[in-house]
């Protein structure tokens, strides 16, 4: 009886040690315990020569100073700048542009070029900072054919 006990299980456990070819190519050679495989990346490309500047240093690796806005300067024609509009407060009646490109209020015109369409409007002071952005009345919006929910560049040209 002992027998017909033991053989189930001596031929149960010798099948455990099946070490065959494909048993090993699949696992590994030396242990049934495969290793973790580690992702090796391929080597990367040699970087190309950097560009030196006339003090050895390289240029990519320079950062140009950056430069205040300049002041705005008037043309010959009244034109002050370009700015970049949004809607102001829209239950503020009128036609008027309150930008950073005048310090005093005055009389304008604002041109949208992508539309093509100018309006007469009151250019008042933001007290922003120069190339800080400007706040369009909702009227000259829509006569300027804009929409309401964008960001327009316009030309501001002063009377």
């Amino acid at each position: 009886m002992r027998f017909y006990l033991a053989l189930p299980l001596i031929l149960a456990v010798s099948g455990c040690a099946d070490l065959s070819p494909q048993f090993l190519d699949r696992f590994g050679r030396d242990s049934p315990r495969a290793e973790p495989r580690v992702f090796v990346p391929p080597p990367r490309a040699e970087r190309e020569p950097a560009v030196l500047g006339p003090d050895g240093t390289e240029l990519a690796s320079v950062t140009p100073p950056v430069e205040p806005a300049p002041p705005p300067v008037t043309a010959a024609d009244g034109r002050l700048g370009t700015t970049i509009a949004s809607l102001g407060d829209p239950v503020a009646e009128g036609f008027w542009l309150k930008t950073p490109l005048v310090s005093t209020v005055r009389q304008g015109r604002v041109v949208y070029e992508r539309t093509g369409r100018s309006v007469q409007v009151e250019l008042r002071p933001s007290g922003g900072a120069g190339g800080s952005g400007s706040q369009i009345s909702l009227a000259a919006m829509r006569l300027l054919g804009a929409s309401i929910t964008d960001l327009i560049e316009v030309v501001v040209f002063e009377n």
